[in-house]
């Protein structure tokens, strides 16, 4: 909290009476837009502004109306600065740039991650390690696609175990078919992880416009018929459950 105890008990001059002023009130407050040039600048703007200021702020004795003087010389120099020198150094928001062939996938860098990280991998690998890299980017799609439906688990786990522990319940079919999950293909396990990386680091999902559901070509579950369908990619054809 700012105090006005340094006016009352310093006789100092009306620079200095300024300065302190100006050190507790910046010093008091989150300073998010102002590192040391920004400080540096508003200080010798502020400086300059208070001129009149100062001469009312000399003559008073209430100390309310020396801050408010202050505030508003502070303000009336921060007004002062361009936007362009505020928004400067303000960090940049990261996008992650993706192209679907193969040279790109194998281009980044080895994949690590937790549990949300490894059941992805493994519902790529299970599920989609056959198809081209542009079908393994859209399922993982339908995936993150159902962890943020409020139909589904919010859990990418969640999603790909749903209903596991029931016969004929199982959402992906690897994770209740009574064989063992066992990785043989290291090299197209490493391929998805990489994938699985980059979306959950927030990839665009603009491949199957927002699909729940997808199924092989080869067979035609009933829910296919009920569903809107969003796209065909390889073998794969992606659908969108209605709200």
């Amino acid at each position: 909290m700012f105090s006005t105890r340094s006016l009352r008990c310093y006789p100092w001059g009306a620079v200095e009476r300024r300065r302190v002023l100006l050190r507790n009130y910046t010093g008091t407050r989150p300073m998010n837009v102002r590192n040391s040039w920004l400080s540096g600048a508003v200080m010798l703007l502020a400086l300059t502004g208070v001129a009149t200021a100062e001469t009312v702020v000399s003559r008073s004795n209430n100390p309310t109306e020396k801050l408010g003087s202050l505030i508003g010389a502070e303000q009336r120099a921060l007004n002062a600065i361009p936007d362009a020198m505020l928004t400067a150094n303000r960090p940049k928001e990261a996008s992650t740039q993706v192209r679907y062939d193969g040279n790109w996938v194998a281009s980044q860098p080895a994949a690590t991650g937790g549990d949300q990280f490894t059941c992805l991998a493994k519902a790529l690998y299970f599920e989609a390690r056959g198809e081209t890299v542009k079908g393994q980017f859209a399922v993982a799609e339908v995936i993150l696609n159902r962890v943020d439906s409020r139909r589904y688990p919010n859990s990418v786990c969640g999603v790909v175990n749903q209903g596991s522990g029931r016969r004929n319940a199982c959402q992906f079919s690897y994770t209740c078919d009574g064989r063992a999950d066992r990785i043989n293909e290291k090299g197209a396990y490493a391929r998805v992880a990489k994938i699985a990386r980059v979306m959950l680091d927030g990839a665009p999902r603009d491949l199957t416009r927002g699909a729940t559901h997808f199924h092989t070509t080869n067979i035609r579950p009933s829910w296919a018929r009920r569903f809107a369908n969003t796209a065909k990619i390889g073998r794969h054809l992606f659908y969108r459950q209605g709200s």
